[in-house]
């Protein structure tokens, strides 16, 4: 489809985004519905996934870091939601594209600078000067923490596209050999066992790495929020 020369076609990544987002409301919404003091089991998912999520901020922000919290729980349950969903056999794991993941990276790269520049106004370039550098040394410093600075979408988005899908091609791989195993007879069924059980430890294996991947990119967009509130630190 395309608009005024913009393509704008509705794609498998469109898709999943959106499935995602609507699981995620659901997700919440229908764990807080009764809101009991005693929760049950749906209420204790929604209010531990808070906790936990409040918690990273206020560890690595402060109080300060209260006013960002809904953008980071946001983007913490979106990456997971991504990630999880991309488990799920014939979907689409959207957070395996490197586009997607350099777009979020790339909003939080930009945010945060922003939120810096309009706490701190220039003050904010304190963050390339650390504290005791000698005059000497100065302009090497501020070179390197400049390039590591203006790398960080990069970093941000190649770990997590990075780690999903390596994850999914080493299970396709693994898969590929329990079915090519699988057709060679009776033989090639028992010789089938040994990757077909490297493929569950694997699925766990991903599982695991879904929800920690999530848990990555939320608590560095925190210690880069901190950065930008605190430059002098």
């Amino acid at each position: 489809m395309s608009i005024g020369g913009l393509d704008v076609t509705f794609t498998n990544s469109s898709l999943m985004m959106v499935i995602v987002v609507s699981l995620v409301v659901l997700f919440m919404s229908g764990g807080m519905r009764k809101n009991a003091l005693v929760p049950g089991r749906w209420q204790m998912m929604v209010e531990m996934t808070y906790e936990l999520v409040a918690n990273m901020v206020k560890e690595n922000v402060g109080k300060e870091g209260k006013a960002y919290f809904p953008f980071i729980f946001t983007l913490f349950m979106f990456v997971l939601g991504c990630n999880l969903l991309g488990m799920v056999p014939y979907s689409f794991t959207v957070t395996s594209h490197i586009i997607v993941t350099f777009a979020l990276a790339a909003v939080v790269f930009v945010g945060v600078t922003l939120i810096g520049f309009f706490k701190h106004g220039f003050g904010f370039l304190k963050l390339f000067v650390p504290s005791g550098t000698p005059l000497w040394l100065l302009p090497l410093i501020v070179l390197i923490e400049l390039v590591s600075y203006l790398v960080r979408p990069i970093t941000l988005s190649v770990r997590l596209c990075a780690n999903m899908l390596a994850g999914h091609l080493m299970m396709k791989i693994f898969a590929g050999f329990v079915v090519g195993l699988g057709s060679l007879g009776v033989l090639g069924v028992f010789g089938a066992v040994v990757p077909f059980t490297v493929n569950v430890l694997l699925t766990g294996l991903e599982f695991l790495v879904a929800a920690l991947q999530a848990y990555v990119f939320a608590i560095l967009t925190c210690i880069y929020l901190n950065d930008a509130l605190h430059p002098s630190h």
